[in-house]
């Protein structure tokens, strides 16, 4: 689950990070009165939305010229003015796609003089099983072209979990950041806070980026995006509180209703499949052949007829889908069920695009009578490699 920045701001004050004063606001009404709650003469008004790249982002509706979604303002009118801009408008950035996503709330927070510019992240090292630290020198950058041009400009230091982070780790941290004076002394402070934070929430990404050095010397978190465990969820309350459904697909909300894993993506053609490793295949044969998945799908090792009947409507429910493969392999799955609920999905939706089913394992013959003496216009595939051309040539007339 993902928060956004000015949440994940006020989350790591309560820990004691170094970050600025700002008011989030919802309407361009209360742009002046949050304004003067600053200390001004430099503000910086900031769109909040789940995704990067906002700064060089732009916005649908207006010129192509006009500023993007993280504009400086040095004046209160100044700063409403933005208000009025931003709000409610569609900002298209590298991470959101053609799309973009349109923005429903602004952070207007407190301006700063900057020396440095720094990257620090903090995320779960899965190749040593521990939470790791990632920082690098060149902040305020994608990361990405930092890693692909410049790798040696990325160092990761890994933190033992039975001492958290240590002296060592720490001066190993502001020695690759570069950090002297003022700012070493602030980096001793704020490395095993955010580390607790981290750890603590049961997050899965908490980004700092930029940490910056200011021109007196001290460090400032002036960007934060954090991520949590969806399956630790049940034990923090107080972050499932801060959830925006509005910046999720609305049929990943519903898939999460039914326990079912779905991410929507950008292709034509549906997936109901069981098993992860299962559907991964399924969408990468669907590719082989020239096509493109619409939806990563996996309804489990023991689904119901609801289940599968929830999932259907799902990804009948996407208007880009001009096709449905269903992928079965059933062990604890049945395949009879699968059918049964394919079939009660049909009839409650209709069937407007063409189907393909492969079943195979448990029930395997059940199913597929179910499947055939339905009258419903489906295609049958011996295999994934069968089922795959089939439904490509299909949605390709």
């Amino acid at each position: 689950m993902n928060i956004h920045e000015y949440q994940a701001k006020a989350l790591l004050k309560t820990y004691g990070a170094p970050v600025a004063d700002g008011v989030a606001i919802f309407s361009a009404d209360e742009a002046e009165a949050a304004a003067k709650q600053l200390p001004g003469p430099l503000y910086v008004v900031k769109s909040q939305i789940h995704a990067g790249g906002r700064g060089k982002g732009k916005f649908k509706e207006l010129s192509p010229d006009a500023k993007g979604g993280v504009r400086l303002a040095k004046s209160i009118e100044d700063v409403v003015a933005n208000v009025k801009e931003m709000l409610g408008n569609t900002l298209v950035t590298k991470q959101t796609g053609p799309a973009g996503k349109q923005v429903n709330r602004l952070y207007i927070e407190d301006g700063a003089d900057i020396d440095r510019e720094l990257y620090l992240s903090i995320l779960v090292d899965r190749s040593v099983g521990k939470v790791a630290f990632v920082v690098s020198t060149e902040g305020g950058m994608d990361i990405e072209t930092v890693a692909h041009d410049t790798p040696e400009k990325i160092i990761t230091v890994d933190i033992d979990p039975s001492t958290g982070v240590t002296v060592a780790n720490s001066a190993a941290l502001s020695n690759a950041l570069k950090l002297e004076g003022a700012a070493r002394e602030d980096a001793a402070k704020l490395f095993p806070i955010l580390y607790k934070a981290f750890v603590e929430k049961d997050m899965a990404l908490l980004e700092v980026n930029p940490l910056i050095v200011m021109t007196n010397g001290n460090l400032r978190v002036l960007d934060a995006k954090v991520s949590f465990d969806g399956n630790a969820l049940f034990r923090h309350e107080d972050i499932v509180a801060l959830r925006d459904t509005t910046e999720e697909d609305a049929k990943e909300i519903e898939a999460h209703k039914y326990d079912l894993a779905y991410v929507a993506l950008d292709g034509n053609i549906g997936c109901m499949v069981n098993g992860a490793g299962l559907a991964m295949a399924t969408m990468d044969i669907i590719k082989l052949y020239g096509a493109e998945p619409a939806n990563f799908l996996d309804v489990g090792g023991g689904a119901t007829k609801e289940k599968v009947t929830a999932a259907f409507k799902i990804i009948t429910a996407d208007p880009a889908v001009e096709g449905i493969l269903v992928n079965i392999f059933g062990g604890i799955m049945k395949c009879d069920v699968i059918a049964e609920g394919v079939l009660a999905a049909v009839k409650e939706v209709g069937l407007k695009v063409p189907l393909v089913v492969r079943l195979e394992g448990t029930n395997v013959e059940l199913g597929k009578k179910i499947i055939n003496e339905s009258g419903l216009n489906v295609i049958s595939a011996d295999d994934l490699d069968d089922a795959a051309q089939k439904i490509v040539k299909a949605v390709k007339g």
